[in-house]
Formats: structure tokens, C-alpha cells, sequence
């Protein structure tokens, strides 16, 4: 989920998607509403970005759910 998410309302930028969560929890302004666990998602992001970065590959491009 979180991967469309970046893809489709983050126009593929992890930067940005942190961004408006962290945004969340200190009560700014943020950009959509989403799910209430913030802190569970942050620290998804975290272990997907450093996955793609190490193995050089955007997973989106290999998924294959229902989502794609």
C-alpha cells in the first residue's frame, strides 16, 4: 500500500511522502488523509527506500497486486 500511495499521490518521492507524515505529527498542514498509524509508516518507508537504494530497483516496477 504504501508503495501506491508514494507512486500515486507522492508522484514517486519518498522525500515528499515523509514530508507530509512527519508534517502530521507535529499538527501541520499536511496534504492527504491517510491512515492514523504515522510512526508504523514512517519506519516502513525507511526499510523500503534503503531496500531499493541498496538493490538499485524501484518496487513498484515488480509488483504485481491488484493495485498495479
Amino acid at each position: 500500500m504504501l508503495l501506491v500511495l508514494r507512486d500515486e499521490l507522492y508522484m514517486d518521492s519518498w522525500d515528499k511522502m515523509e514530508d507530509d507524515l512527519r508534517n502530521r505529527l507535529k499538527g501541520r498542514p499536511y496534504i492527504f488523509k491517510l491512515v492514523n498509524r504515522i510512526e508504523e509508516d514512517l519506519e516502513r518507508i525507511q526499510k523500503l527506500r534503503a531496500y531499493e537504494e541498496k538493490h538499485k530497483i524501484n518496487l513498484r516496477d515488480h509488483d504485481k497486486g491488484e493495485a498495479s
